[in-house]
């Protein structure tokens, strides 16, 4: 997947795509880069992240001019994080009702895409990177199951601040990085399970426990900011 995304992102960059261009189909992009699908999907939601695309329903996927990218040294931006907060309060029952759907509809095709999205996660665990847009195809899958386009059209929107920041840590506290993402890991798993079993009741209350847990999480990183979690 990364490599299909740097290679379309080096396209763009590079002028062989302009701003305001249709990208290729998704199905021809599977043909030319010899992918599945989803990774196509998944490659197509990272560049919707970096705001490189927009995918427009019934249309096709185009290009955005390109952003200026943010000095990895920049410091996460607390008005941004609260305003990141208030789309998670407003995702959290919308995304609790859809694992529930997802439970009662999935299709075998659908339940594997989301098998995939969640082994795809551990994989970037492993490998000690970001698992931020790994996430969020999970969540697109998820959604995707509900068989009902709005709650897709929901996640697509607010892709950007759909998935929580993750705390800044120094070079020489990467397990205390690793341990968070292998608890979100975790939390998926029990959704991902329930939905699986057919199991609405569980796959709900899986969700709920996962999204308020980002919520706690998502405000801790806020206190961070202002300095109200500093050591005594």
């Amino acid at each position: 997947m990364a490599q299909v995304r740097e290679r379309l992102r080096s396209d763009i960059l590079g002028g062989q795509y302009a701003p305001g261009d249709r990208l290729p189909s998704e199905i021809e992009l599977t043909e030319a880069h010899g992918v599945s699908r989803t990774v196509i999907r998944e490659a197509v939601t990272g560049l919707r992240y970096d705001g490189l695309v927009e995918v427009r329903q019934g249309a096709g996927i185009f290009v955005l001019k390109p952003k200026l990218a943010p000095s990895s040294a920049q410091k996460l931006d607390s008005a941004r994080i609260s305003s990141d907060l208030e789309v998670l309060e407003v995702r959290t029952p919308l995304e609790i009702e859809a694992a529930g759907l997802a439970a009662l509809r999935r299709s075998p095709a659908q339940e594997e895409a989301i098998f995939e999205c969640h082994a795809r996660v551990l994989k970037c665990i492993e490998a000690d990177q970001s698992i931020r847009e790994a996430d969020l195809a999970l969540h697109m899958a998820i959604a995707a199951a509900t068989n009902n386009p709005l709650f897709t059209q929901f996640l697509e929107t607010h892709s950007a601040s759909a998935i929580p920041q993750s705390k800044i840590v120094a070079e020489n506290r990467t397990a205390e990085q690793t341990a968070y993402r292998r608890l979100i890991h975790k939390e998926h798993q029990a959704v991902v399970v329930a939905i699986s079993d057919g199991d609405e009741k569980s796959a709900r209350a899986a969700m709920q426990d996962h999204l308020r847990g980002s919520q706690i999480r998502y405000r801790d990183l806020l206190r961070d900011l202002r300095g109200l979690n500093a050591d005594a």
